[in-house]
Protein backbone atom coordinates (compact mmCIF):
# COMPACT_ATOMS: atom_id res chain seq x y z
CA UNK A 1 0.00 0.00 0.00
CA UNK A 2 1.37 3.36 -0.97
CA UNK A 3 1.85 6.12 1.57
CA UNK A 4 -0.69 8.84 1.65
CA UNK A 5 2.15 11.37 1.53
CA UNK A 6 4.92 11.61 -1.03
CA UNK A 7 8.30 10.58 0.45
CA UNK A 8 9.66 14.13 0.80
CA UNK A 9 6.52 15.39 2.55
CA UNK A 10 6.48 12.34 4.80
CA UNK A 11 10.06 13.03 5.92
CA UNK A 12 9.23 16.63 6.70
CA UNK A 13 6.24 15.54 8.81
CA UNK A 14 8.34 13.03 10.76
CA UNK A 15 10.97 15.68 11.37
CA UNK A 16 8.36 18.09 12.74
CA UNK A 17 6.97 15.42 15.06
CA UNK A 18 10.45 14.67 16.36
CA UNK A 19 11.16 18.35 16.97
CA UNK A 20 7.90 18.76 18.89
CA UNK A 21 8.79 15.74 21.03
CA UNK A 22 12.23 17.16 21.81
CA UNK A 23 10.76 20.54 22.80
CA UNK A 24 8.22 18.87 25.09
CA UNK A 25 10.97 16.78 26.68
CA UNK A 26 13.12 19.85 27.35
CA UNK A 27 10.18 21.70 28.88
CA UNK A 28 9.53 18.82 31.26
CA UNK A 29 13.19 18.46 32.31
CA UNK A 30 14.09 19.50 35.91
CA UNK A 31 14.98 23.18 36.08
CA UNK A 32 18.63 22.55 36.99
CA UNK A 33 19.75 24.28 33.85
CA UNK A 34 17.46 27.26 33.90
CA UNK A 35 18.73 30.76 34.55
CA UNK A 36 18.63 31.58 38.27
CA UNK A 37 16.84 34.68 39.45
CA UNK A 38 19.46 35.43 42.10
CA UNK A 39 19.23 38.24 44.59
CA UNK A 40 21.01 38.97 47.87
CA UNK A 41 19.34 37.09 50.71
CA UNK A 42 19.63 38.35 54.29
CA UNK A 43 19.31 36.23 57.42
CA UNK A 44 19.76 37.31 61.03
CA UNK A 45 19.13 35.88 64.46
CA UNK A 46 20.84 34.91 67.70
CA UNK A 47 23.17 32.04 68.50
CA UNK A 48 25.82 31.43 71.18
CA UNK A 49 24.38 34.33 73.18
CA UNK A 50 25.08 36.85 70.41
CA UNK A 51 23.67 38.04 67.09
CA UNK A 52 24.44 36.78 63.61
CA UNK A 53 24.04 38.45 60.20
CA UNK A 54 24.40 36.62 56.90
CA UNK A 55 24.13 37.90 53.32
CA UNK A 56 24.51 35.82 50.16
CA UNK A 57 23.68 35.97 46.46
CA UNK A 58 21.30 33.11 45.69
CA UNK A 59 17.87 32.32 44.30
CA UNK A 60 16.40 31.01 47.55
CA UNK A 61 16.48 31.62 51.29
CA UNK A 62 18.67 29.11 53.15
CA UNK A 63 17.82 30.33 56.64
CA UNK A 64 16.48 26.95 57.83
CA UNK A 65 19.58 25.09 56.69
CA UNK A 66 21.93 27.70 58.17
CA UNK A 67 20.06 27.65 61.50
CA UNK A 68 20.31 23.86 61.60
CA UNK A 69 24.09 24.01 61.13
CA UNK A 70 24.47 26.61 63.89
CA UNK A 71 22.28 24.58 66.24
CA UNK A 72 24.56 21.58 65.65
CA UNK A 73 27.51 23.68 66.79
CA UNK A 74 25.54 24.77 69.85
CA UNK A 75 24.63 21.15 70.64
CA UNK A 76 28.31 20.25 70.59
CA UNK A 77 30.24 23.22 71.99
CA UNK A 78 27.94 25.46 74.05
CA UNK A 79 28.80 25.79 77.74
CA UNK A 80 25.33 27.24 78.29
CA UNK A 81 23.51 24.25 76.79
CA UNK A 82 23.35 21.67 79.61
CA UNK A 83 22.85 18.84 77.11
CA UNK A 84 25.72 19.79 74.78
CA UNK A 85 28.55 17.34 74.31
CA UNK A 86 31.01 19.64 76.05
CA UNK A 87 28.69 20.23 79.04
CA UNK A 88 28.25 16.49 79.51
CA UNK A 89 32.01 15.95 79.26
CA UNK A 90 32.60 18.67 81.85
CA UNK A 91 30.21 16.83 84.20
CA UNK A 92 32.05 13.54 83.51
CA UNK A 93 28.91 12.07 81.94
CA UNK A 94 30.49 11.14 78.62
CA UNK A 95 33.86 10.15 77.23
CA UNK A 96 32.82 10.43 73.60
CA UNK A 97 33.72 13.39 71.44
CA UNK A 98 31.54 14.22 68.46
CA UNK A 99 33.09 15.42 65.20
CA UNK A 100 32.82 19.12 66.04
CA UNK A 101 34.32 18.79 69.50
CA UNK A 102 37.17 16.76 68.04
CA UNK A 103 37.89 19.33 65.33
CA UNK A 104 37.91 22.28 67.72
CA UNK A 105 40.01 20.45 70.31
CA UNK A 106 42.60 19.47 67.71
CA UNK A 107 42.85 23.08 66.53
CA UNK A 108 43.15 24.19 70.16
CA UNK A 109 46.10 21.86 70.67
CA UNK A 110 47.81 23.48 67.69
CA UNK A 111 47.18 27.09 68.75
CA UNK A 112 48.15 26.34 72.34
CA UNK A 113 51.46 24.84 71.25
CA UNK A 114 52.29 27.67 68.85
CA UNK A 115 51.49 30.34 71.49
CA UNK A 116 53.26 28.58 74.36
CA UNK A 117 50.02 28.04 76.27
CA UNK A 118 48.54 31.51 75.81
CA UNK A 119 45.47 29.86 74.32
CA UNK A 120 43.99 27.20 76.60
CA UNK A 121 40.29 26.19 76.73
CA UNK A 122 40.80 24.60 80.16
CA UNK A 123 41.09 28.09 81.68
CA UNK A 124 37.32 28.09 82.38
CA UNK A 125 37.57 27.65 86.20
CA UNK A 126 39.63 30.84 86.38
CA UNK A 127 37.27 32.67 84.00
CA UNK A 128 34.40 31.76 86.32
CA UNK A 129 36.33 32.81 89.42
CA UNK A 130 37.02 36.24 87.95
CA UNK A 131 33.33 36.74 87.23
CA UNK A 132 33.08 36.14 83.47
CA UNK A 133 31.53 32.70 83.42
CA UNK A 134 28.78 31.18 85.48
CA UNK A 135 29.85 32.63 88.83
CA UNK A 136 30.54 36.13 90.06
CA UNK A 137 31.08 37.79 93.41
CA UNK A 138 34.18 38.39 95.49
CA UNK A 139 37.41 38.43 93.52
CA UNK A 140 39.70 35.44 94.07
CA UNK A 141 42.81 35.83 96.19
CA UNK A 142 46.20 34.41 95.32
CA UNK A 143 45.50 31.17 97.18
CA UNK A 144 42.33 30.56 95.15
CA UNK A 145 44.06 31.46 91.90
CA UNK A 146 46.90 29.03 92.60
CA UNK A 147 44.40 26.32 93.51
CA UNK A 148 42.42 26.78 90.29
CA UNK A 149 45.55 26.93 88.16
CA UNK A 150 46.13 23.30 89.08
CA UNK A 151 43.08 22.48 86.92
CA UNK A 152 44.41 24.40 83.92
CA UNK A 153 46.45 22.71 81.23
CA UNK A 154 45.38 21.37 77.86
CA UNK A 155 47.95 18.59 78.08
CA UNK A 156 45.65 16.92 80.65
CA UNK A 157 42.92 16.48 78.02
CA UNK A 158 43.43 13.48 75.73
CA UNK A 159 41.74 12.77 72.41
CA UNK A 160 42.10 9.41 70.67
CA UNK A 161 39.66 8.80 67.86
CA UNK A 162 36.26 9.70 69.31
CA UNK A 163 37.41 9.02 72.88
CA UNK A 164 38.10 12.04 75.10
CA UNK A 165 39.48 11.74 78.62
CA UNK A 166 40.95 14.03 81.27
CA UNK A 167 43.55 13.46 83.94
CA UNK A 168 41.81 15.75 86.42
CA UNK A 169 38.10 15.03 87.11
CA UNK A 170 37.34 18.67 87.91
CA UNK A 171 38.97 20.05 84.76
CA UNK A 172 36.53 21.57 82.26
CA UNK A 173 36.67 22.77 78.68
CA UNK A 174 35.33 26.10 77.47
CA UNK A 175 35.57 26.93 73.76
CA UNK A 176 34.02 30.40 74.04
CA UNK A 177 37.17 31.89 72.52
CA UNK A 178 36.88 29.80 69.36
CA UNK A 179 33.28 28.53 69.04
CA UNK A 180 31.90 31.66 67.36
CA UNK A 181 34.57 31.50 64.69
CA UNK A 182 33.91 27.80 64.22
CA UNK A 183 30.19 28.54 63.87
CA UNK A 184 30.96 31.12 61.18
CA UNK A 185 32.95 28.49 59.29
CA UNK A 186 30.07 26.02 59.48
CA UNK A 187 27.54 28.57 58.21
CA UNK A 188 29.91 29.51 55.39
CA UNK A 189 30.21 25.81 54.59
CA UNK A 190 26.45 25.60 54.03
CA UNK A 191 26.68 28.42 51.49
CA UNK A 192 29.68 26.92 49.72
CA UNK A 193 27.90 23.57 49.45
CA UNK A 194 25.22 25.36 47.41
CA UNK A 195 27.87 26.80 45.08
CA UNK A 196 27.42 30.32 46.43
CA UNK A 197 30.43 32.50 45.66
CA UNK A 198 29.33 35.89 47.01
CA UNK A 199 28.52 35.94 50.72
CA UNK A 200 29.33 37.34 54.15
CA UNK A 201 28.75 35.51 57.44
CA UNK A 202 29.14 37.39 60.72
CA UNK A 203 28.57 36.10 64.26
CA UNK A 204 29.37 38.42 67.14
CA UNK A 205 31.94 40.32 65.10
CA UNK A 206 33.70 37.26 63.63
CA UNK A 207 33.48 37.19 59.83
CA UNK A 208 33.99 35.06 56.74
CA UNK A 209 33.52 36.87 53.43
CA UNK A 210 33.90 35.84 49.82
CA UNK A 211 33.24 37.52 46.49
CA UNK A 212 31.39 40.82 46.32
CA UNK A 213 28.54 42.62 48.05
CA UNK A 214 25.36 44.15 46.62
CA UNK A 215 27.32 47.17 45.39
CA UNK A 216 29.70 44.99 43.41
CA UNK A 217 32.69 45.66 45.67
CA UNK A 218 34.57 43.67 48.30
CA UNK A 219 32.81 43.31 51.64
CA UNK A 220 33.52 46.17 54.09
CA UNK A 221 34.45 45.11 57.62
CA UNK A 222 34.91 47.67 60.38
CA UNK A 223 37.45 47.56 63.20
CA UNK A 224 36.15 49.37 66.27
CA UNK A 225 38.14 51.88 68.27
CA UNK A 226 39.02 50.42 71.68
CA UNK A 227 37.01 52.88 73.73
CA UNK A 228 36.08 51.85 77.27
CA UNK A 229 32.39 51.23 76.77
CA UNK A 230 31.02 48.06 78.32
CA UNK A 231 27.53 48.93 77.00
CA UNK A 232 28.78 48.66 73.38
CA UNK A 233 26.86 51.82 72.46
CA UNK A 234 29.99 53.56 71.19
CA UNK A 235 31.09 51.78 68.01
CA UNK A 236 33.29 54.38 66.32
CA UNK A 237 35.51 52.76 63.73
CA UNK A 238 39.29 52.83 63.81
CA UNK A 239 39.67 51.45 60.30
CA UNK A 240 37.75 49.68 57.54
CA UNK A 241 39.06 46.70 55.61
CA UNK A 242 37.97 45.26 52.26
CA UNK A 243 37.56 41.49 52.42
CA UNK A 244 36.75 39.23 49.48
CA UNK A 245 38.36 35.93 50.41
CA UNK A 246 39.13 35.18 54.03
CA UNK A 247 38.16 35.12 57.68
CA UNK A 248 38.61 37.84 60.29
CA UNK A 249 38.14 37.73 64.06
CA UNK A 250 38.72 40.38 66.72
CA UNK A 251 39.37 40.07 70.42
CA UNK A 252 39.48 43.00 72.83
CA UNK A 253 39.14 43.79 76.52
CA UNK A 254 37.59 47.21 76.00
CA UNK A 255 33.99 45.89 75.86
CA UNK A 256 33.83 42.96 78.29
CA UNK A 257 35.10 44.20 81.63
CA UNK A 258 33.97 45.51 85.01
CA UNK A 259 35.35 47.80 87.69
CA UNK A 260 36.06 46.42 91.18
CA UNK A 261 37.58 48.55 93.92
CA UNK A 262 38.87 50.96 91.31
CA UNK A 263 40.44 48.18 89.24
CA UNK A 264 39.46 47.38 85.68
CA UNK A 265 38.98 43.60 85.44
CA UNK A 266 39.08 42.43 81.81
CA UNK A 267 37.62 39.18 80.54
CA UNK A 268 40.73 37.74 78.87
CA UNK A 269 42.36 35.56 81.51
CA UNK A 270 46.00 34.60 81.10
CA UNK A 271 46.08 30.81 81.57
CA UNK A 272 49.78 30.97 82.36
CA UNK A 273 49.33 33.27 85.38
CA UNK A 274 45.69 32.82 86.37
CA UNK A 275 45.07 36.58 86.31
CA UNK A 276 43.37 38.91 83.80
CA UNK A 277 45.72 39.72 80.92
CA UNK A 278 47.40 43.08 81.41
CA UNK A 279 49.14 43.64 78.11
CA UNK A 280 49.69 46.55 75.75
CA UNK A 281 47.35 45.16 73.06
CA UNK A 282 43.86 46.66 73.40
CA UNK A 283 42.36 45.05 70.31
CA UNK A 284 43.64 42.08 68.31
CA UNK A 285 42.29 41.42 64.82
CA UNK A 286 43.49 38.39 62.92
CA UNK A 287 42.91 37.23 59.34
CA UNK A 288 43.31 33.49 58.75
CA UNK A 289 42.19 30.72 56.37
CA UNK A 290 39.39 29.79 58.80
CA UNK A 291 37.46 31.90 61.28
CA UNK A 292 38.04 29.39 64.09
CA UNK A 293 41.78 29.81 63.61
CA UNK A 294 41.47 33.61 63.48
CA UNK A 295 39.31 33.58 66.63
CA UNK A 296 41.73 31.46 68.64
CA UNK A 297 44.84 33.39 67.66
CA UNK A 298 43.15 36.78 68.26
CA UNK A 299 42.51 35.72 71.87
CA UNK A 300 46.02 34.32 72.32
CA UNK A 301 47.60 37.57 71.09
CA UNK A 302 45.69 39.51 73.75
CA UNK A 303 47.45 37.35 76.34
CA UNK A 304 50.87 37.48 74.69
CA UNK A 305 51.24 41.22 74.10
CA UNK A 306 52.92 42.93 71.17
CA UNK A 307 56.42 41.49 71.19
CA UNK A 308 55.47 37.85 71.73
CA UNK A 309 52.60 38.15 69.26
CA UNK A 310 54.96 39.45 66.58
CA UNK A 311 57.27 36.48 67.11
CA UNK A 312 54.35 34.08 66.69
CA UNK A 313 53.27 35.83 63.49
CA UNK A 314 56.74 35.37 62.01
CA UNK A 315 56.32 31.59 62.34
CA UNK A 316 52.74 31.52 61.02
CA UNK A 317 52.70 32.90 57.45
CA UNK A 318 49.02 31.97 57.01
CA UNK A 319 48.08 34.69 59.54
CA UNK A 320 47.79 38.44 59.11
CA UNK A 321 47.16 40.73 62.07
CA UNK A 322 46.10 44.24 63.05
CA UNK A 323 46.73 45.43 66.62
CA UNK A 324 45.55 48.54 68.41
CA UNK A 325 47.85 49.03 71.37
CA UNK A 326 48.77 51.54 74.04
CA UNK A 327 52.26 53.03 73.92
CA UNK A 328 54.40 53.98 76.91
CA UNK A 329 52.62 57.33 77.16
CA UNK A 330 49.14 55.81 77.05
CA UNK A 331 48.39 56.86 73.46
CA UNK A 332 46.55 54.54 71.06
CA UNK A 333 48.68 53.24 68.20
CA UNK A 334 48.13 50.73 65.40
CA UNK A 335 50.42 48.05 64.07
CA UNK A 336 49.72 45.59 61.28
CA UNK A 337 51.44 43.05 59.09
CA UNK A 338 52.20 43.85 55.47
CA UNK A 339 49.53 41.41 54.30
CA UNK A 340 46.89 43.12 56.41
CA UNK A 341 47.96 46.56 55.21
CA UNK A 342 46.69 45.78 51.72
CA UNK A 343 43.16 45.25 53.10
CA UNK A 344 42.82 48.64 54.78
CA UNK A 345 40.79 51.14 52.78
CA UNK A 346 40.45 53.84 55.43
Amino acid sequence: MKSKYPMNKRNILLTLIALIAIVCFLILLPSRGKVRNETYQYNEGTIFGTAYHIKYLYDEDLCTEIEAALQQVDASLSMFNPQSTISRFNRNETGKADEMLSEVLQLSYTISKVTNGAFDPTVAPLVNAWGFGFKSGQLPDSVQVDSLRALVGLSAIHLQGDSITKDKPHAILDFSAIAKGYGVDKAAGVLRNHGIQNFMVEIGGEVVAEGINEKGTSWRIGINKPDDDSTSTNTELQDIVALSDGAIATSGNYRNYYISEGRKIAHTINPRTGYPAQQDILSSTVMAPTCAEADGFATAFMVLGMEEAKRVLQSQPQLQAYFIYSDDEGHYRTWYTEGFKSLIIR
